[in-house]
């Protein structure tokens, strides 16, 4: 059967499915120079986080003509850090676990969106300071304000049926949807990314990392922002990224906390990872995660789960359901 690299991570119960069905697995993380040394050119299918990277060298690194691995699993739903084009050329199935994350993601991103506006990481620090800051932390409800959903996939429409619960106004930019799934959800669609940040006080991003989306939040849209809600209360502007570092601009970010253009910033994703000595960690109005949107028990069982089958159905000569390319 099938020899499988597993480089950041599987669930024990996922690893144990396929030893019981004859494949070996080795549970081991490689580092770059290993990766373009030919570490993965023994192995038929390897496993990966974000944490490795499938460069273009990598991968002709881990093909020694038709042998070599056959397949790249992303336990996870970005493939940024795969290179697609060279896989395809190599012949390789790309392949991805698009919904097991889905709504650890989503509660996370409802968790930011709900911190921002009642202050509540700046609460926790200043209660354990001494310092009883009742009157100055007064927020605003979330209920009644614009969201502004950059992609609308399945996260976003997962935060955007929580976020409408809890009565707010949703507004959508993505070029690849059809009007009929938005209006469906009570969702605007929009044609033009900027109507968004003309619109909406709060902004959630939920779009891949591509060429055309990076810092596509950059200073001149994070000032078109309103810092009125579609209630009328001056509620501030938000920003939440639990997406992909590398969409949101960092520096045009902080500019706009220091301004006071932006009220909130939250993210969970960096455009370098882990942030050491990033100046965003040192302002107030800034919290963020360690890219933990998938950290969950439950998503953590689901991917394995999924990725189970989609290698046994590799291995059986069948295309797998969410192969990429």
């Amino acid at each position: 059967m099938g020899r499988i690299a597993v480089t950041d991570g599987m669930s024990e119960a996922a690893v144990k499915v396929l030893e019981a069905a004859g494949h070996e697995v080795v549970l081991q993380h490689y580092t770059p120079e290993e990766l373009l040394s030919g570490a993965l050119a023994d192995f038929d299918a390897v496993v990966v986080r974000s944490a490795t990277k499938m460069t273009d060298e990598a991968i002709r690194a881990s093909r020694t003509e038709s042998e070599g691995i056959g397949f790249i699993g992303r336990a996870g739903v970005g493939v940024d850090n795969i290179d697609i084009t060279t896989a395809t050329e190599c012949e390789v199935v790309v392949c991805n676990t698009p919904g097991a994350s889905t709504l650890s993601v989503v509660e996370l991103t409802i968790g930011h969106l709900i911190a921002s506006a009642r202050h509540i990481p700046k609460a926790d620090r200043t209660l354990r300071s001494g310092e009883w800051a009742k009157k100055s932390l007064r927020g605003t409800e979330i209920g009644g304000k614009r969201l502004g959903l950059i992609g609308y996939g399945r996260i976003a429409r997962g935060v955007g049926e929580v976020a409408k619960a809890m009565g707010m106004v949703l507004h959508t930019f993505d070029p690849y949807i059809s009007r009929d799934v938005t209006e469906a959800s009570q969702c605007t669609l929009h044609d033009d990314v900027d109507e968004l940040f003309r619109l909406c006080t709060h902004i959630s991003i939920h779009c891949n990392l591509s060429p055309e989306t990076h810092h596509l939040v950059n200073s001149e849209r994070l000032s078109m922002m309103p810092g009125v809600g579609a209630d009328g209360t001056i509620c501030g502007n938000h920003i939440v990224n639990c997406a992909r570092g590398g969409i949101v601009d960092e520096a045009a970010v902080l500019a706009a906390l220091e301004t006071g253009q932006l009220s909130s910033a939250a993210l969970d994703v960096y455009e370098i990872e882990p942030p050491a000595g990033n100046p965003l960690l040192e302002h107030a109005d800034f919290h963020g995660s360690p890219h933990i949107g998938a950290a969950t028990l439950e998503a953590q069982a689901r991917v394995g789960e999924e990725m189970v089958g989609l290698l046994i159905d590799y291995f059986n000569d069948d295309r797998p359901v969410s192969a990429i390319n």
